[in-house]
């Protein structure tokens, strides 16, 4: 099967490519009349260009303090149906911290190809002690069944044996997708392709990893010594979305790049996953958090981002303990106790991890009083329909 790649920027139009005057032409009076009232409708609400909100319940002035420095970065990963919700919380994380990186990220439709390179491509290859990336995510993989990470006990020609060598005894048992001559594109570490709903069609890696059989994993690529301190330097990950061309004999993808994140070292993830480790764990471990990475979105949707961008599992996880209710419970639906807004679970992982820039409260108090213009809005709405 012949599959050709193209980058192209298509625009969708409903005018007849038979008759390019169509759209000019009125079909019928009911075309005349949709016109009519259209030119006679109320023009639309004002918008606050920094807050997104409606001008009568403009945020900005609320909020005391603009771009607190925060010593720990906030990188979030925002599903593209959340950004215009009336009750999304990002928009008070914008305002409100100066080191911070919003990410639209979308559903995967048809096919994404993830492309990760190494911000500092010679870590882990010379041997350095064991950090606490690899002690966390020891933690995490040994809870793993059928995994066993183990301790380091390697000399330095071992430990570079960690790598393919594309000139090494082809009868050696090799995993499927870490060979080298897979790797395509300068620098890059890992090359995965995924289709919908975290399934992963291909992967490979430089890094050499024994799964016994097993279809290979983002998680497996953790078990090699070499591959944990690598990627505690911090990496890039690439993703590019592909679509099927329609119209065409052949099968046809198109292939844009949908974002580029950088991940530095000491960046974790804030996610509930089974393997997740609290705070005062973290800190035993002396690891620093420099970066929390936080996805937004409906629980379902913070699930799909989480399984399908599987680059996310490479990182140490983190959790919060806390039995808060969200003040979104009363407008919104929340599954369990802990379950946060996402500004909610940033202010309350900062505050945890240490970080001591005076204002953070206020963003939570921002947040309650958009809530409660969202529960008076809709008071006034069933108020209306009542009297009508």
């Amino acid at each position: 099967m012949l599959i050709h790649f193209r980058t192209r920027i298509r625009s969708r139009t409903t005018t007849n490519p038979f008759n390019p005057l169509q759209t000019l032409i009125p079909k019928s009076s009911k075309t005349l009349k949709m016109s009519t009232t259209q030119s006679d409708a109320k023009p639309k609400r004002p918008i606050c260009p920094s807050c997104s909100k409606p001008a009568r319940v403009c945020l900005c002035s609320r909020i005391r303090t603009r771009n607190l420095d925060n010593s720990v970065s906030v990188t979030i990963l925002q599903h593209s149906l959340e950004r215009n919700h009336p009750l999304n919380s990002t928009r008070i994380a914008k305002l409100g911290l100066k080191n911070l990186k919003v990410v639209t990220v979308l559903e995967v439709d048809f096919e994404a190809r993830f492309e990760i390179r190494l911000l500092e491509p010679g870590l882990g290859l010379i041997g350095p002690e064991s950090s606490g990336f690899d002690q966390v995510r020891e933690t995490e993989m040994t809870q793993k069944a059928g995994f066993e990470v183990k301790g380091d006990g390697k000399c330095q020609d071992e430990k570079n044996r960690d790598l393919i060598d594309k000139n090494e005894n082809p009868c050696e048992k090799l995993d499927k997708g870490s060979n080298v001559d897979a790797i395509n594109g300068e620098g890059v570490v890992i090359n995965a392709t995924m289709i919908k709903y975290g399934v992963v069609s291909h992967l490979s890696h430089i890094w050499k990893v024994d799964i016994h059989g097993k279809k290979p994993k983002f998680e497996h690529i953790l078990t090699s010594t070499m591959a944990k301190e690598a990627l505690r330097g911090g990496f890039v990950v690439k993703k590019l979305e592909r679509k099927k061309l329609e119209g065409n004999m052949e099968l046809e993808l198109e292939e844009n790049e949908e974002f580029e994140i950088k991940v530095p070292q000491g960046s974790v993830l804030l996610f509930p996953s089974q393997n997740a480790i609290g705070v005062d764990e973290l800190k035993s471990m002396h690891f620093e958090v420099k970066n929390l990475i936080v996805l937004d979105g409906t629980w379902s949707k913070a699930g799909r981002i989480y399984n399908e961008n599987p680059w996310l599992k490479l990182l140490p996880h983190l959790r919060l303990d806390l039995d808060k209710m969200s003040l979104y419970s009363e407008v919104r639906s929340q599954p369990k106790v802990g379950c946060l807004s996402t500004i909610e679970s940033i202010v309350y992982s900062l505050k945890a991890l240490g970080e001591k820039v005076d204002g953070l409260e206020n963003l939570l108090d921002v947040f309650e009083s958009m809530v409660g213009d969202q529960r008076r809005l809709k008071d006034e709405r069933l108020s209306k329909r009542t009297k009508d």
